[in-house]
């Protein structure tokens, strides 16, 4: 069983982690990874069916089952950070992050204070109001994971000022939507992966992406990537029922 904050530690002392994205919106998926012993998992409300219920019960599931659950929200702004946080989750992954302006706007929107998010003590976040104020209102710094996704021609050219904002915990490639933003067709185009071996040496932040199950990810641990995700449980489902099949047909 992992905590959130410690969760968080391993992140930002570049620990290497592994995770999967979920796509499906229903607890028991949540349990039946957690299981398979990633060390977090990565809910995928900008490209699922997640709404605000279905995050709720797939993040009770994670705490049941021992395993952070970052949130991937459609968009950065204050009312999927607010439910998402009070919700529980381990912290939140933010799609096209281009300036340094922008990160540091999440940052206050993750934390309270002025300018912050707003403070609720009776949420799970806050253990139902089993947590002082204080620490409480303290608790974002030390629990709440903050990753910003590069995935723009924008963003590339800002990434180290964007990794540099104070509370960007992590900086998390997005190559696919690299190789449109630059009009590549493919995926594994080698200018991406320059692109993508520059961003994940940037300093004061940790970094990481998004592997395809099976790919080696020799060349990004090496570019100073610690932060996996490897797959969904789709793909997983899909590959594994496909070498199923081709193998009973010959």
């Amino acid at each position: 069983m992992t905590t959130n904050a410690e969760f968080k530690t391993k992140v930002t002392s570049g620990v290497p982690v592994i995770g999967a994205f979920i796509k499906t919106p229903h607890p028991i998926i949540i349990e039946v990874m957690a299981l398979a012993g990633y060390d977090f998992l990565v809910l995928d409300a900008e490209h699922a069916p997640f709404d605000r219920t279905t995050l709720d019960t797939c993040l009770i599931a994670g705490r049941a089952a021992g395993i952070p659950c970052i949130v991937r929200v459609p968009v950065g702004q204050t009312p999927w950070i607010l439910n998402t946080l009070d919700a529980g989750a381990a912290g939140i992954m933010v799609p096209h992050v281009v300036t340094a302006d922008q990160a540091e706007a999440l940052v206050r929107e993750v934390r309270y204070g002025p300018g912050g998010r707003g403070f609720a003590g009776t949420t799970r976040a806050a253990e139902y109001a089993t947590r002082s104020l204080t620490a409480h209102k303290d608790s974002p710094l030390a629990e709440v994971t903050l990753m910003a996704q590069i995935e723009d021609p924008e963003g590339v050219d800002n990434h180290a000022a964007i990794a540099a904002v104070e509370g960007i915990d992590a900086l998390f490639v997005g190559r696919a939507d690299l190789a449109v933003s630059y009009e590549y067709d493919d995926f594994f185009a080698p200018e991406v992966g320059d692109m993508t071996e520059t961003i994940l040496g940037a300093n004061g932040a940790a970094t990481g992406l998004y592997c395809a199950p099976g790919e080696d990810t020799s060349r990004w641990r090496r570019a100073g990537a610690n932060v996996f995700v490897v797959g969904s449980e789709h793909t997983l489902i899909a590959s594994a029922g496909s070498a199923l099949t081709k193998e009973f047909k010959g």
